[in-house]
């Protein structure tokens, strides 16, 4: 929008003239930037914005650019994650959310220990102290950070990531044993992975006869069939009580058969024992945190990759917040 320009007929000074909807020195309107701002919050590109209202790229990168986001305060409950954004030369950025309000809080620049303690650094003492549970996966960085930055807080384990080191543990005894087959049934077992890793209670008659012929084939495999299934037994637990049991009969039978891919998993678990059992006494996952991961996907993949990560935690913030609020 153009303004007009007076001329004052007493001193000869000449000034544009007041408009509510404008803001100072822009020609764009408020209105405009609302509508701007809403569409930034969508899964869409910055260009593909600029071409519906008009403007240049570089317009609307000026408009994010003038969003404030970010965390002031530290939750009581937080979760953290890793994903790959590519930006700023880093494979790797960090997430944070509050997995209990389902709240995107902050995205760090890079996963590194050193930039996450100074992050944390940042809020006061009594903050860091006064955050009691925080999710991760099973990460081997992000598990002494936490406990330096913030000393009160318990770490939990999410169960998804602690199966899924079974689920792995039970395919790498497939590959293995089914080499040994030949290429008929080679290709059989490995079209049939899905019902070795389906829960017993969810196979029909027919896949239950199926299931019981594959595992005739080999000792090895059975026996681990029944440790993954003993696991699976084992996340269902109701409480840290019953959790404990049967986690300690699954390290029992993980002796007795003696798999070198169960035997490591124990191992792990060993290390994450308190982690994965304070996943059965407090109740929380790190299931919203998976999902914005995924959200932030889609955010970078249509937009062809971002190369400067503060727009690109702006984009994340603004659009996750949004759709979270």
């Amino acid at each position: 929008m153009k303004k007009r320009r007076y001329v004052c007929p007493n001193c000869n000074k000449r000034f544009y003239e007041n408009v509510d909807f404008l803001p100072t020195y822009y020609r764009t309107t408020n209105r405009l930037w609302a509508y701007i701002l809403n569409e930034l919050s969508k899964t869409r590109s910055m260009s593909c914005i600029a071409k519906d209202v008009n403007l240049s790229t570089t317009s609307i990168m000026r408009i994010l650019d003038k969003v404030s986001c970010g965390m002031n305060h530290l939750p009581t409950t937080l979760a953290i994650d890793e994903f790959r954004g590519n930006a700023q030369g880093e494979k790797f950025q960090t997430l944070l959310t509050n997995p209990k309000r389902k709240v995107v809080l902050d995205v760090l620049p890079t996963r590194k220990q050193e930039d996450i303690l100074e992050y944390f650094s940042h809020f006061p003492i009594h903050e860091r102290l006064n955050v009691k549970y925080v999710v991760m996966d099973m990460s081997g960085s992000f598990k002494p950070t936490i406990k330096a930055a913030l000393a009160n807080a318990q770490i939990i384990a999410d169960k998804f990531h602690v199966v899924r080191q079974v689920t792995w543990a039970f395919e790498a005894v497939r590959k293995r044993v089914q080499k040994e087959f030949y290429a008929t049934r080679r290709k059989y077992f490995k079209n049939s992975r899905k019902l070795l890793l389906k829960n017993p209670n969810n196979l029909t008659s027919d896949q239950v006869f199926q299931v019981a012929n594959m595992l005739e084939i080999s000792v090895e495999l059975r026996n681990a069939y029944h440790l993954k299934n003993m696991f699976y037994t084992f996340m269902k637990s109701k409480d840290i009580y019953e959790a404990k049991k049967r986690l300690k009969d699954w390290y029992l039978m993980v002796a007795s058969v003696n798999i070198k891919e169960f035997n490591d998993c124990a191992e792990t678990f060993n290390r994450w024992q308190k982690e994965i059992l304070n996943a059965f006494k407090f109740h929380l996952t790190k299931g919203f945190t998976e999902g914005c991961n995924n959200r932030i996907k889609v955010i970078k993949r249509v937009s062809y990759g971002f190369k400067n990560f503060e727009r690109f935690r702006k984009k994340i913030l603004h659009s996750l917040y949004k759709s979270s609020a």
